[in-house]
């Protein structure tokens, strides 16, 4: 019988690369979370594969909607959870700072005590990825070489969120023997990234004024933090092999991974990179916080 994986937060930038990526390079069937009024737009192309039930199928729940997923786990028993669905906007965080905590802590916790229970009452012991984030760093020293042991300091409701939900990962990896593991990943970006994010409303706003649907004047926030970007399909890659490590037993319950590239970028840097690919050149385009 082949193997099964869940995917949460499917029809996300993440979520749907994690599908693509693994209906390509592995031999497990997919079931993907998602709530029944989410936009398909990123997993369109997958519609016929999953209409068909081709390796793929779709189960409707939230994560804020304990007995969805008490009867998720019931009937599908997964043998590996990729746990990618979170209120992920930093900036929205602030205007809705009980939703974020709710959807990004209890809604892990509430998978996490499904798994419990089943491991308790029939040995269930399926490999959980838990997405954390580098923000989980906040407000760290500038200068600060982080690793996996570096102090977390929120910066926003999102960054603590993250912390309860990284956390919890390492909770229950070590309370209770589930094969847990917390990944920390730095800016992750690509196709399907949505537009809300620096990078990608940068890019929009350079193709509308490329197509004279907006004046030559790039809106952007606070540009004084510094990151490192990596491609949101090296990041499903680096879940599906720290995965496998620890279905192998090479990885201890609980342990988490700091995942991100050695350059670092100043947004400024970001902005030059992108207008350098424009038709109208950084000098015939302003920036107006």
């Amino acid at each position: 019988m082949r193997k099964k994986a869940l995917i949460t937060g499917f029809t996300g930038q993440v979520g749907s690369q994690m599908a693509d990526f693994l209906l390509s390079n592995s031999d497990l069937d997919l079931i993907c979370l998602m709530r029944w009024q989410e936009s398909m737009d990123n997993v369109y192309h997958l519609s016929e594969r999953i209409n068909k039930k081709e390796g793929i199928e779709i189960f409707y729940g939230d994560l804020n909607d304990y007995s969805s997923l008490q009867k998720l786990f019931e009937s599908k028993k997964p043998d590996f959870i990729f746990h990618l669905a979170a209120q992920s906007f930093p900036k929205t965080s602030f205007d809705i700072p009980l939703e974020t905590l709710q959807t990004n802590i209890i809604g892990t916790a509430n998978i996490l005590e499904n798994i419990k229970i089943l491991k308790q009452k029939e040995n269930y012991n399926p490999v959980v990825h838990i997405c954390s984030s580098s923000e989980v760093y906040g407000r760290a020293k500038t200068g600060t070489k982080l690793n996996e042991e570096t102090q977390f300091h929120a910066a926003s409701p999102y960054s603590l969120s993250k912390i309860g939900t990284d956390y919890l990962g390492q909770f229950y990896g070590e309370a209770y023997g589930i094969r847990t593991f917390v990944t920390r990943m730095g800016t992750h970006s690509g196709p399907r990234r949505s537009d809300v994010f620096f990078e990608s409303t940068v890019a929009k706003q350079i193709a509308l004024i490329e197509a004279r649907l907006q004046d030559p004047v790039i809106k952007v926030g606070n540009l004084e933090s510094t990151r490192t970007f990596q491609d949101a399909r090296d990041a499903v890659r680096a879940y599906y092999l720290l995965a496998l490590e620890c279905e192998k037993g090479k990885i201890p319950n609980g342990e988490c991974f700091n995942i991100a590239g050695e350059e670092a970028f100043k947004l400024p840097q970001i902005i030059d990179i992108l207008l350098s690919y424009s038709t109208m050149g950084g000098g015939d385009c302003n920036m107006r916080r």
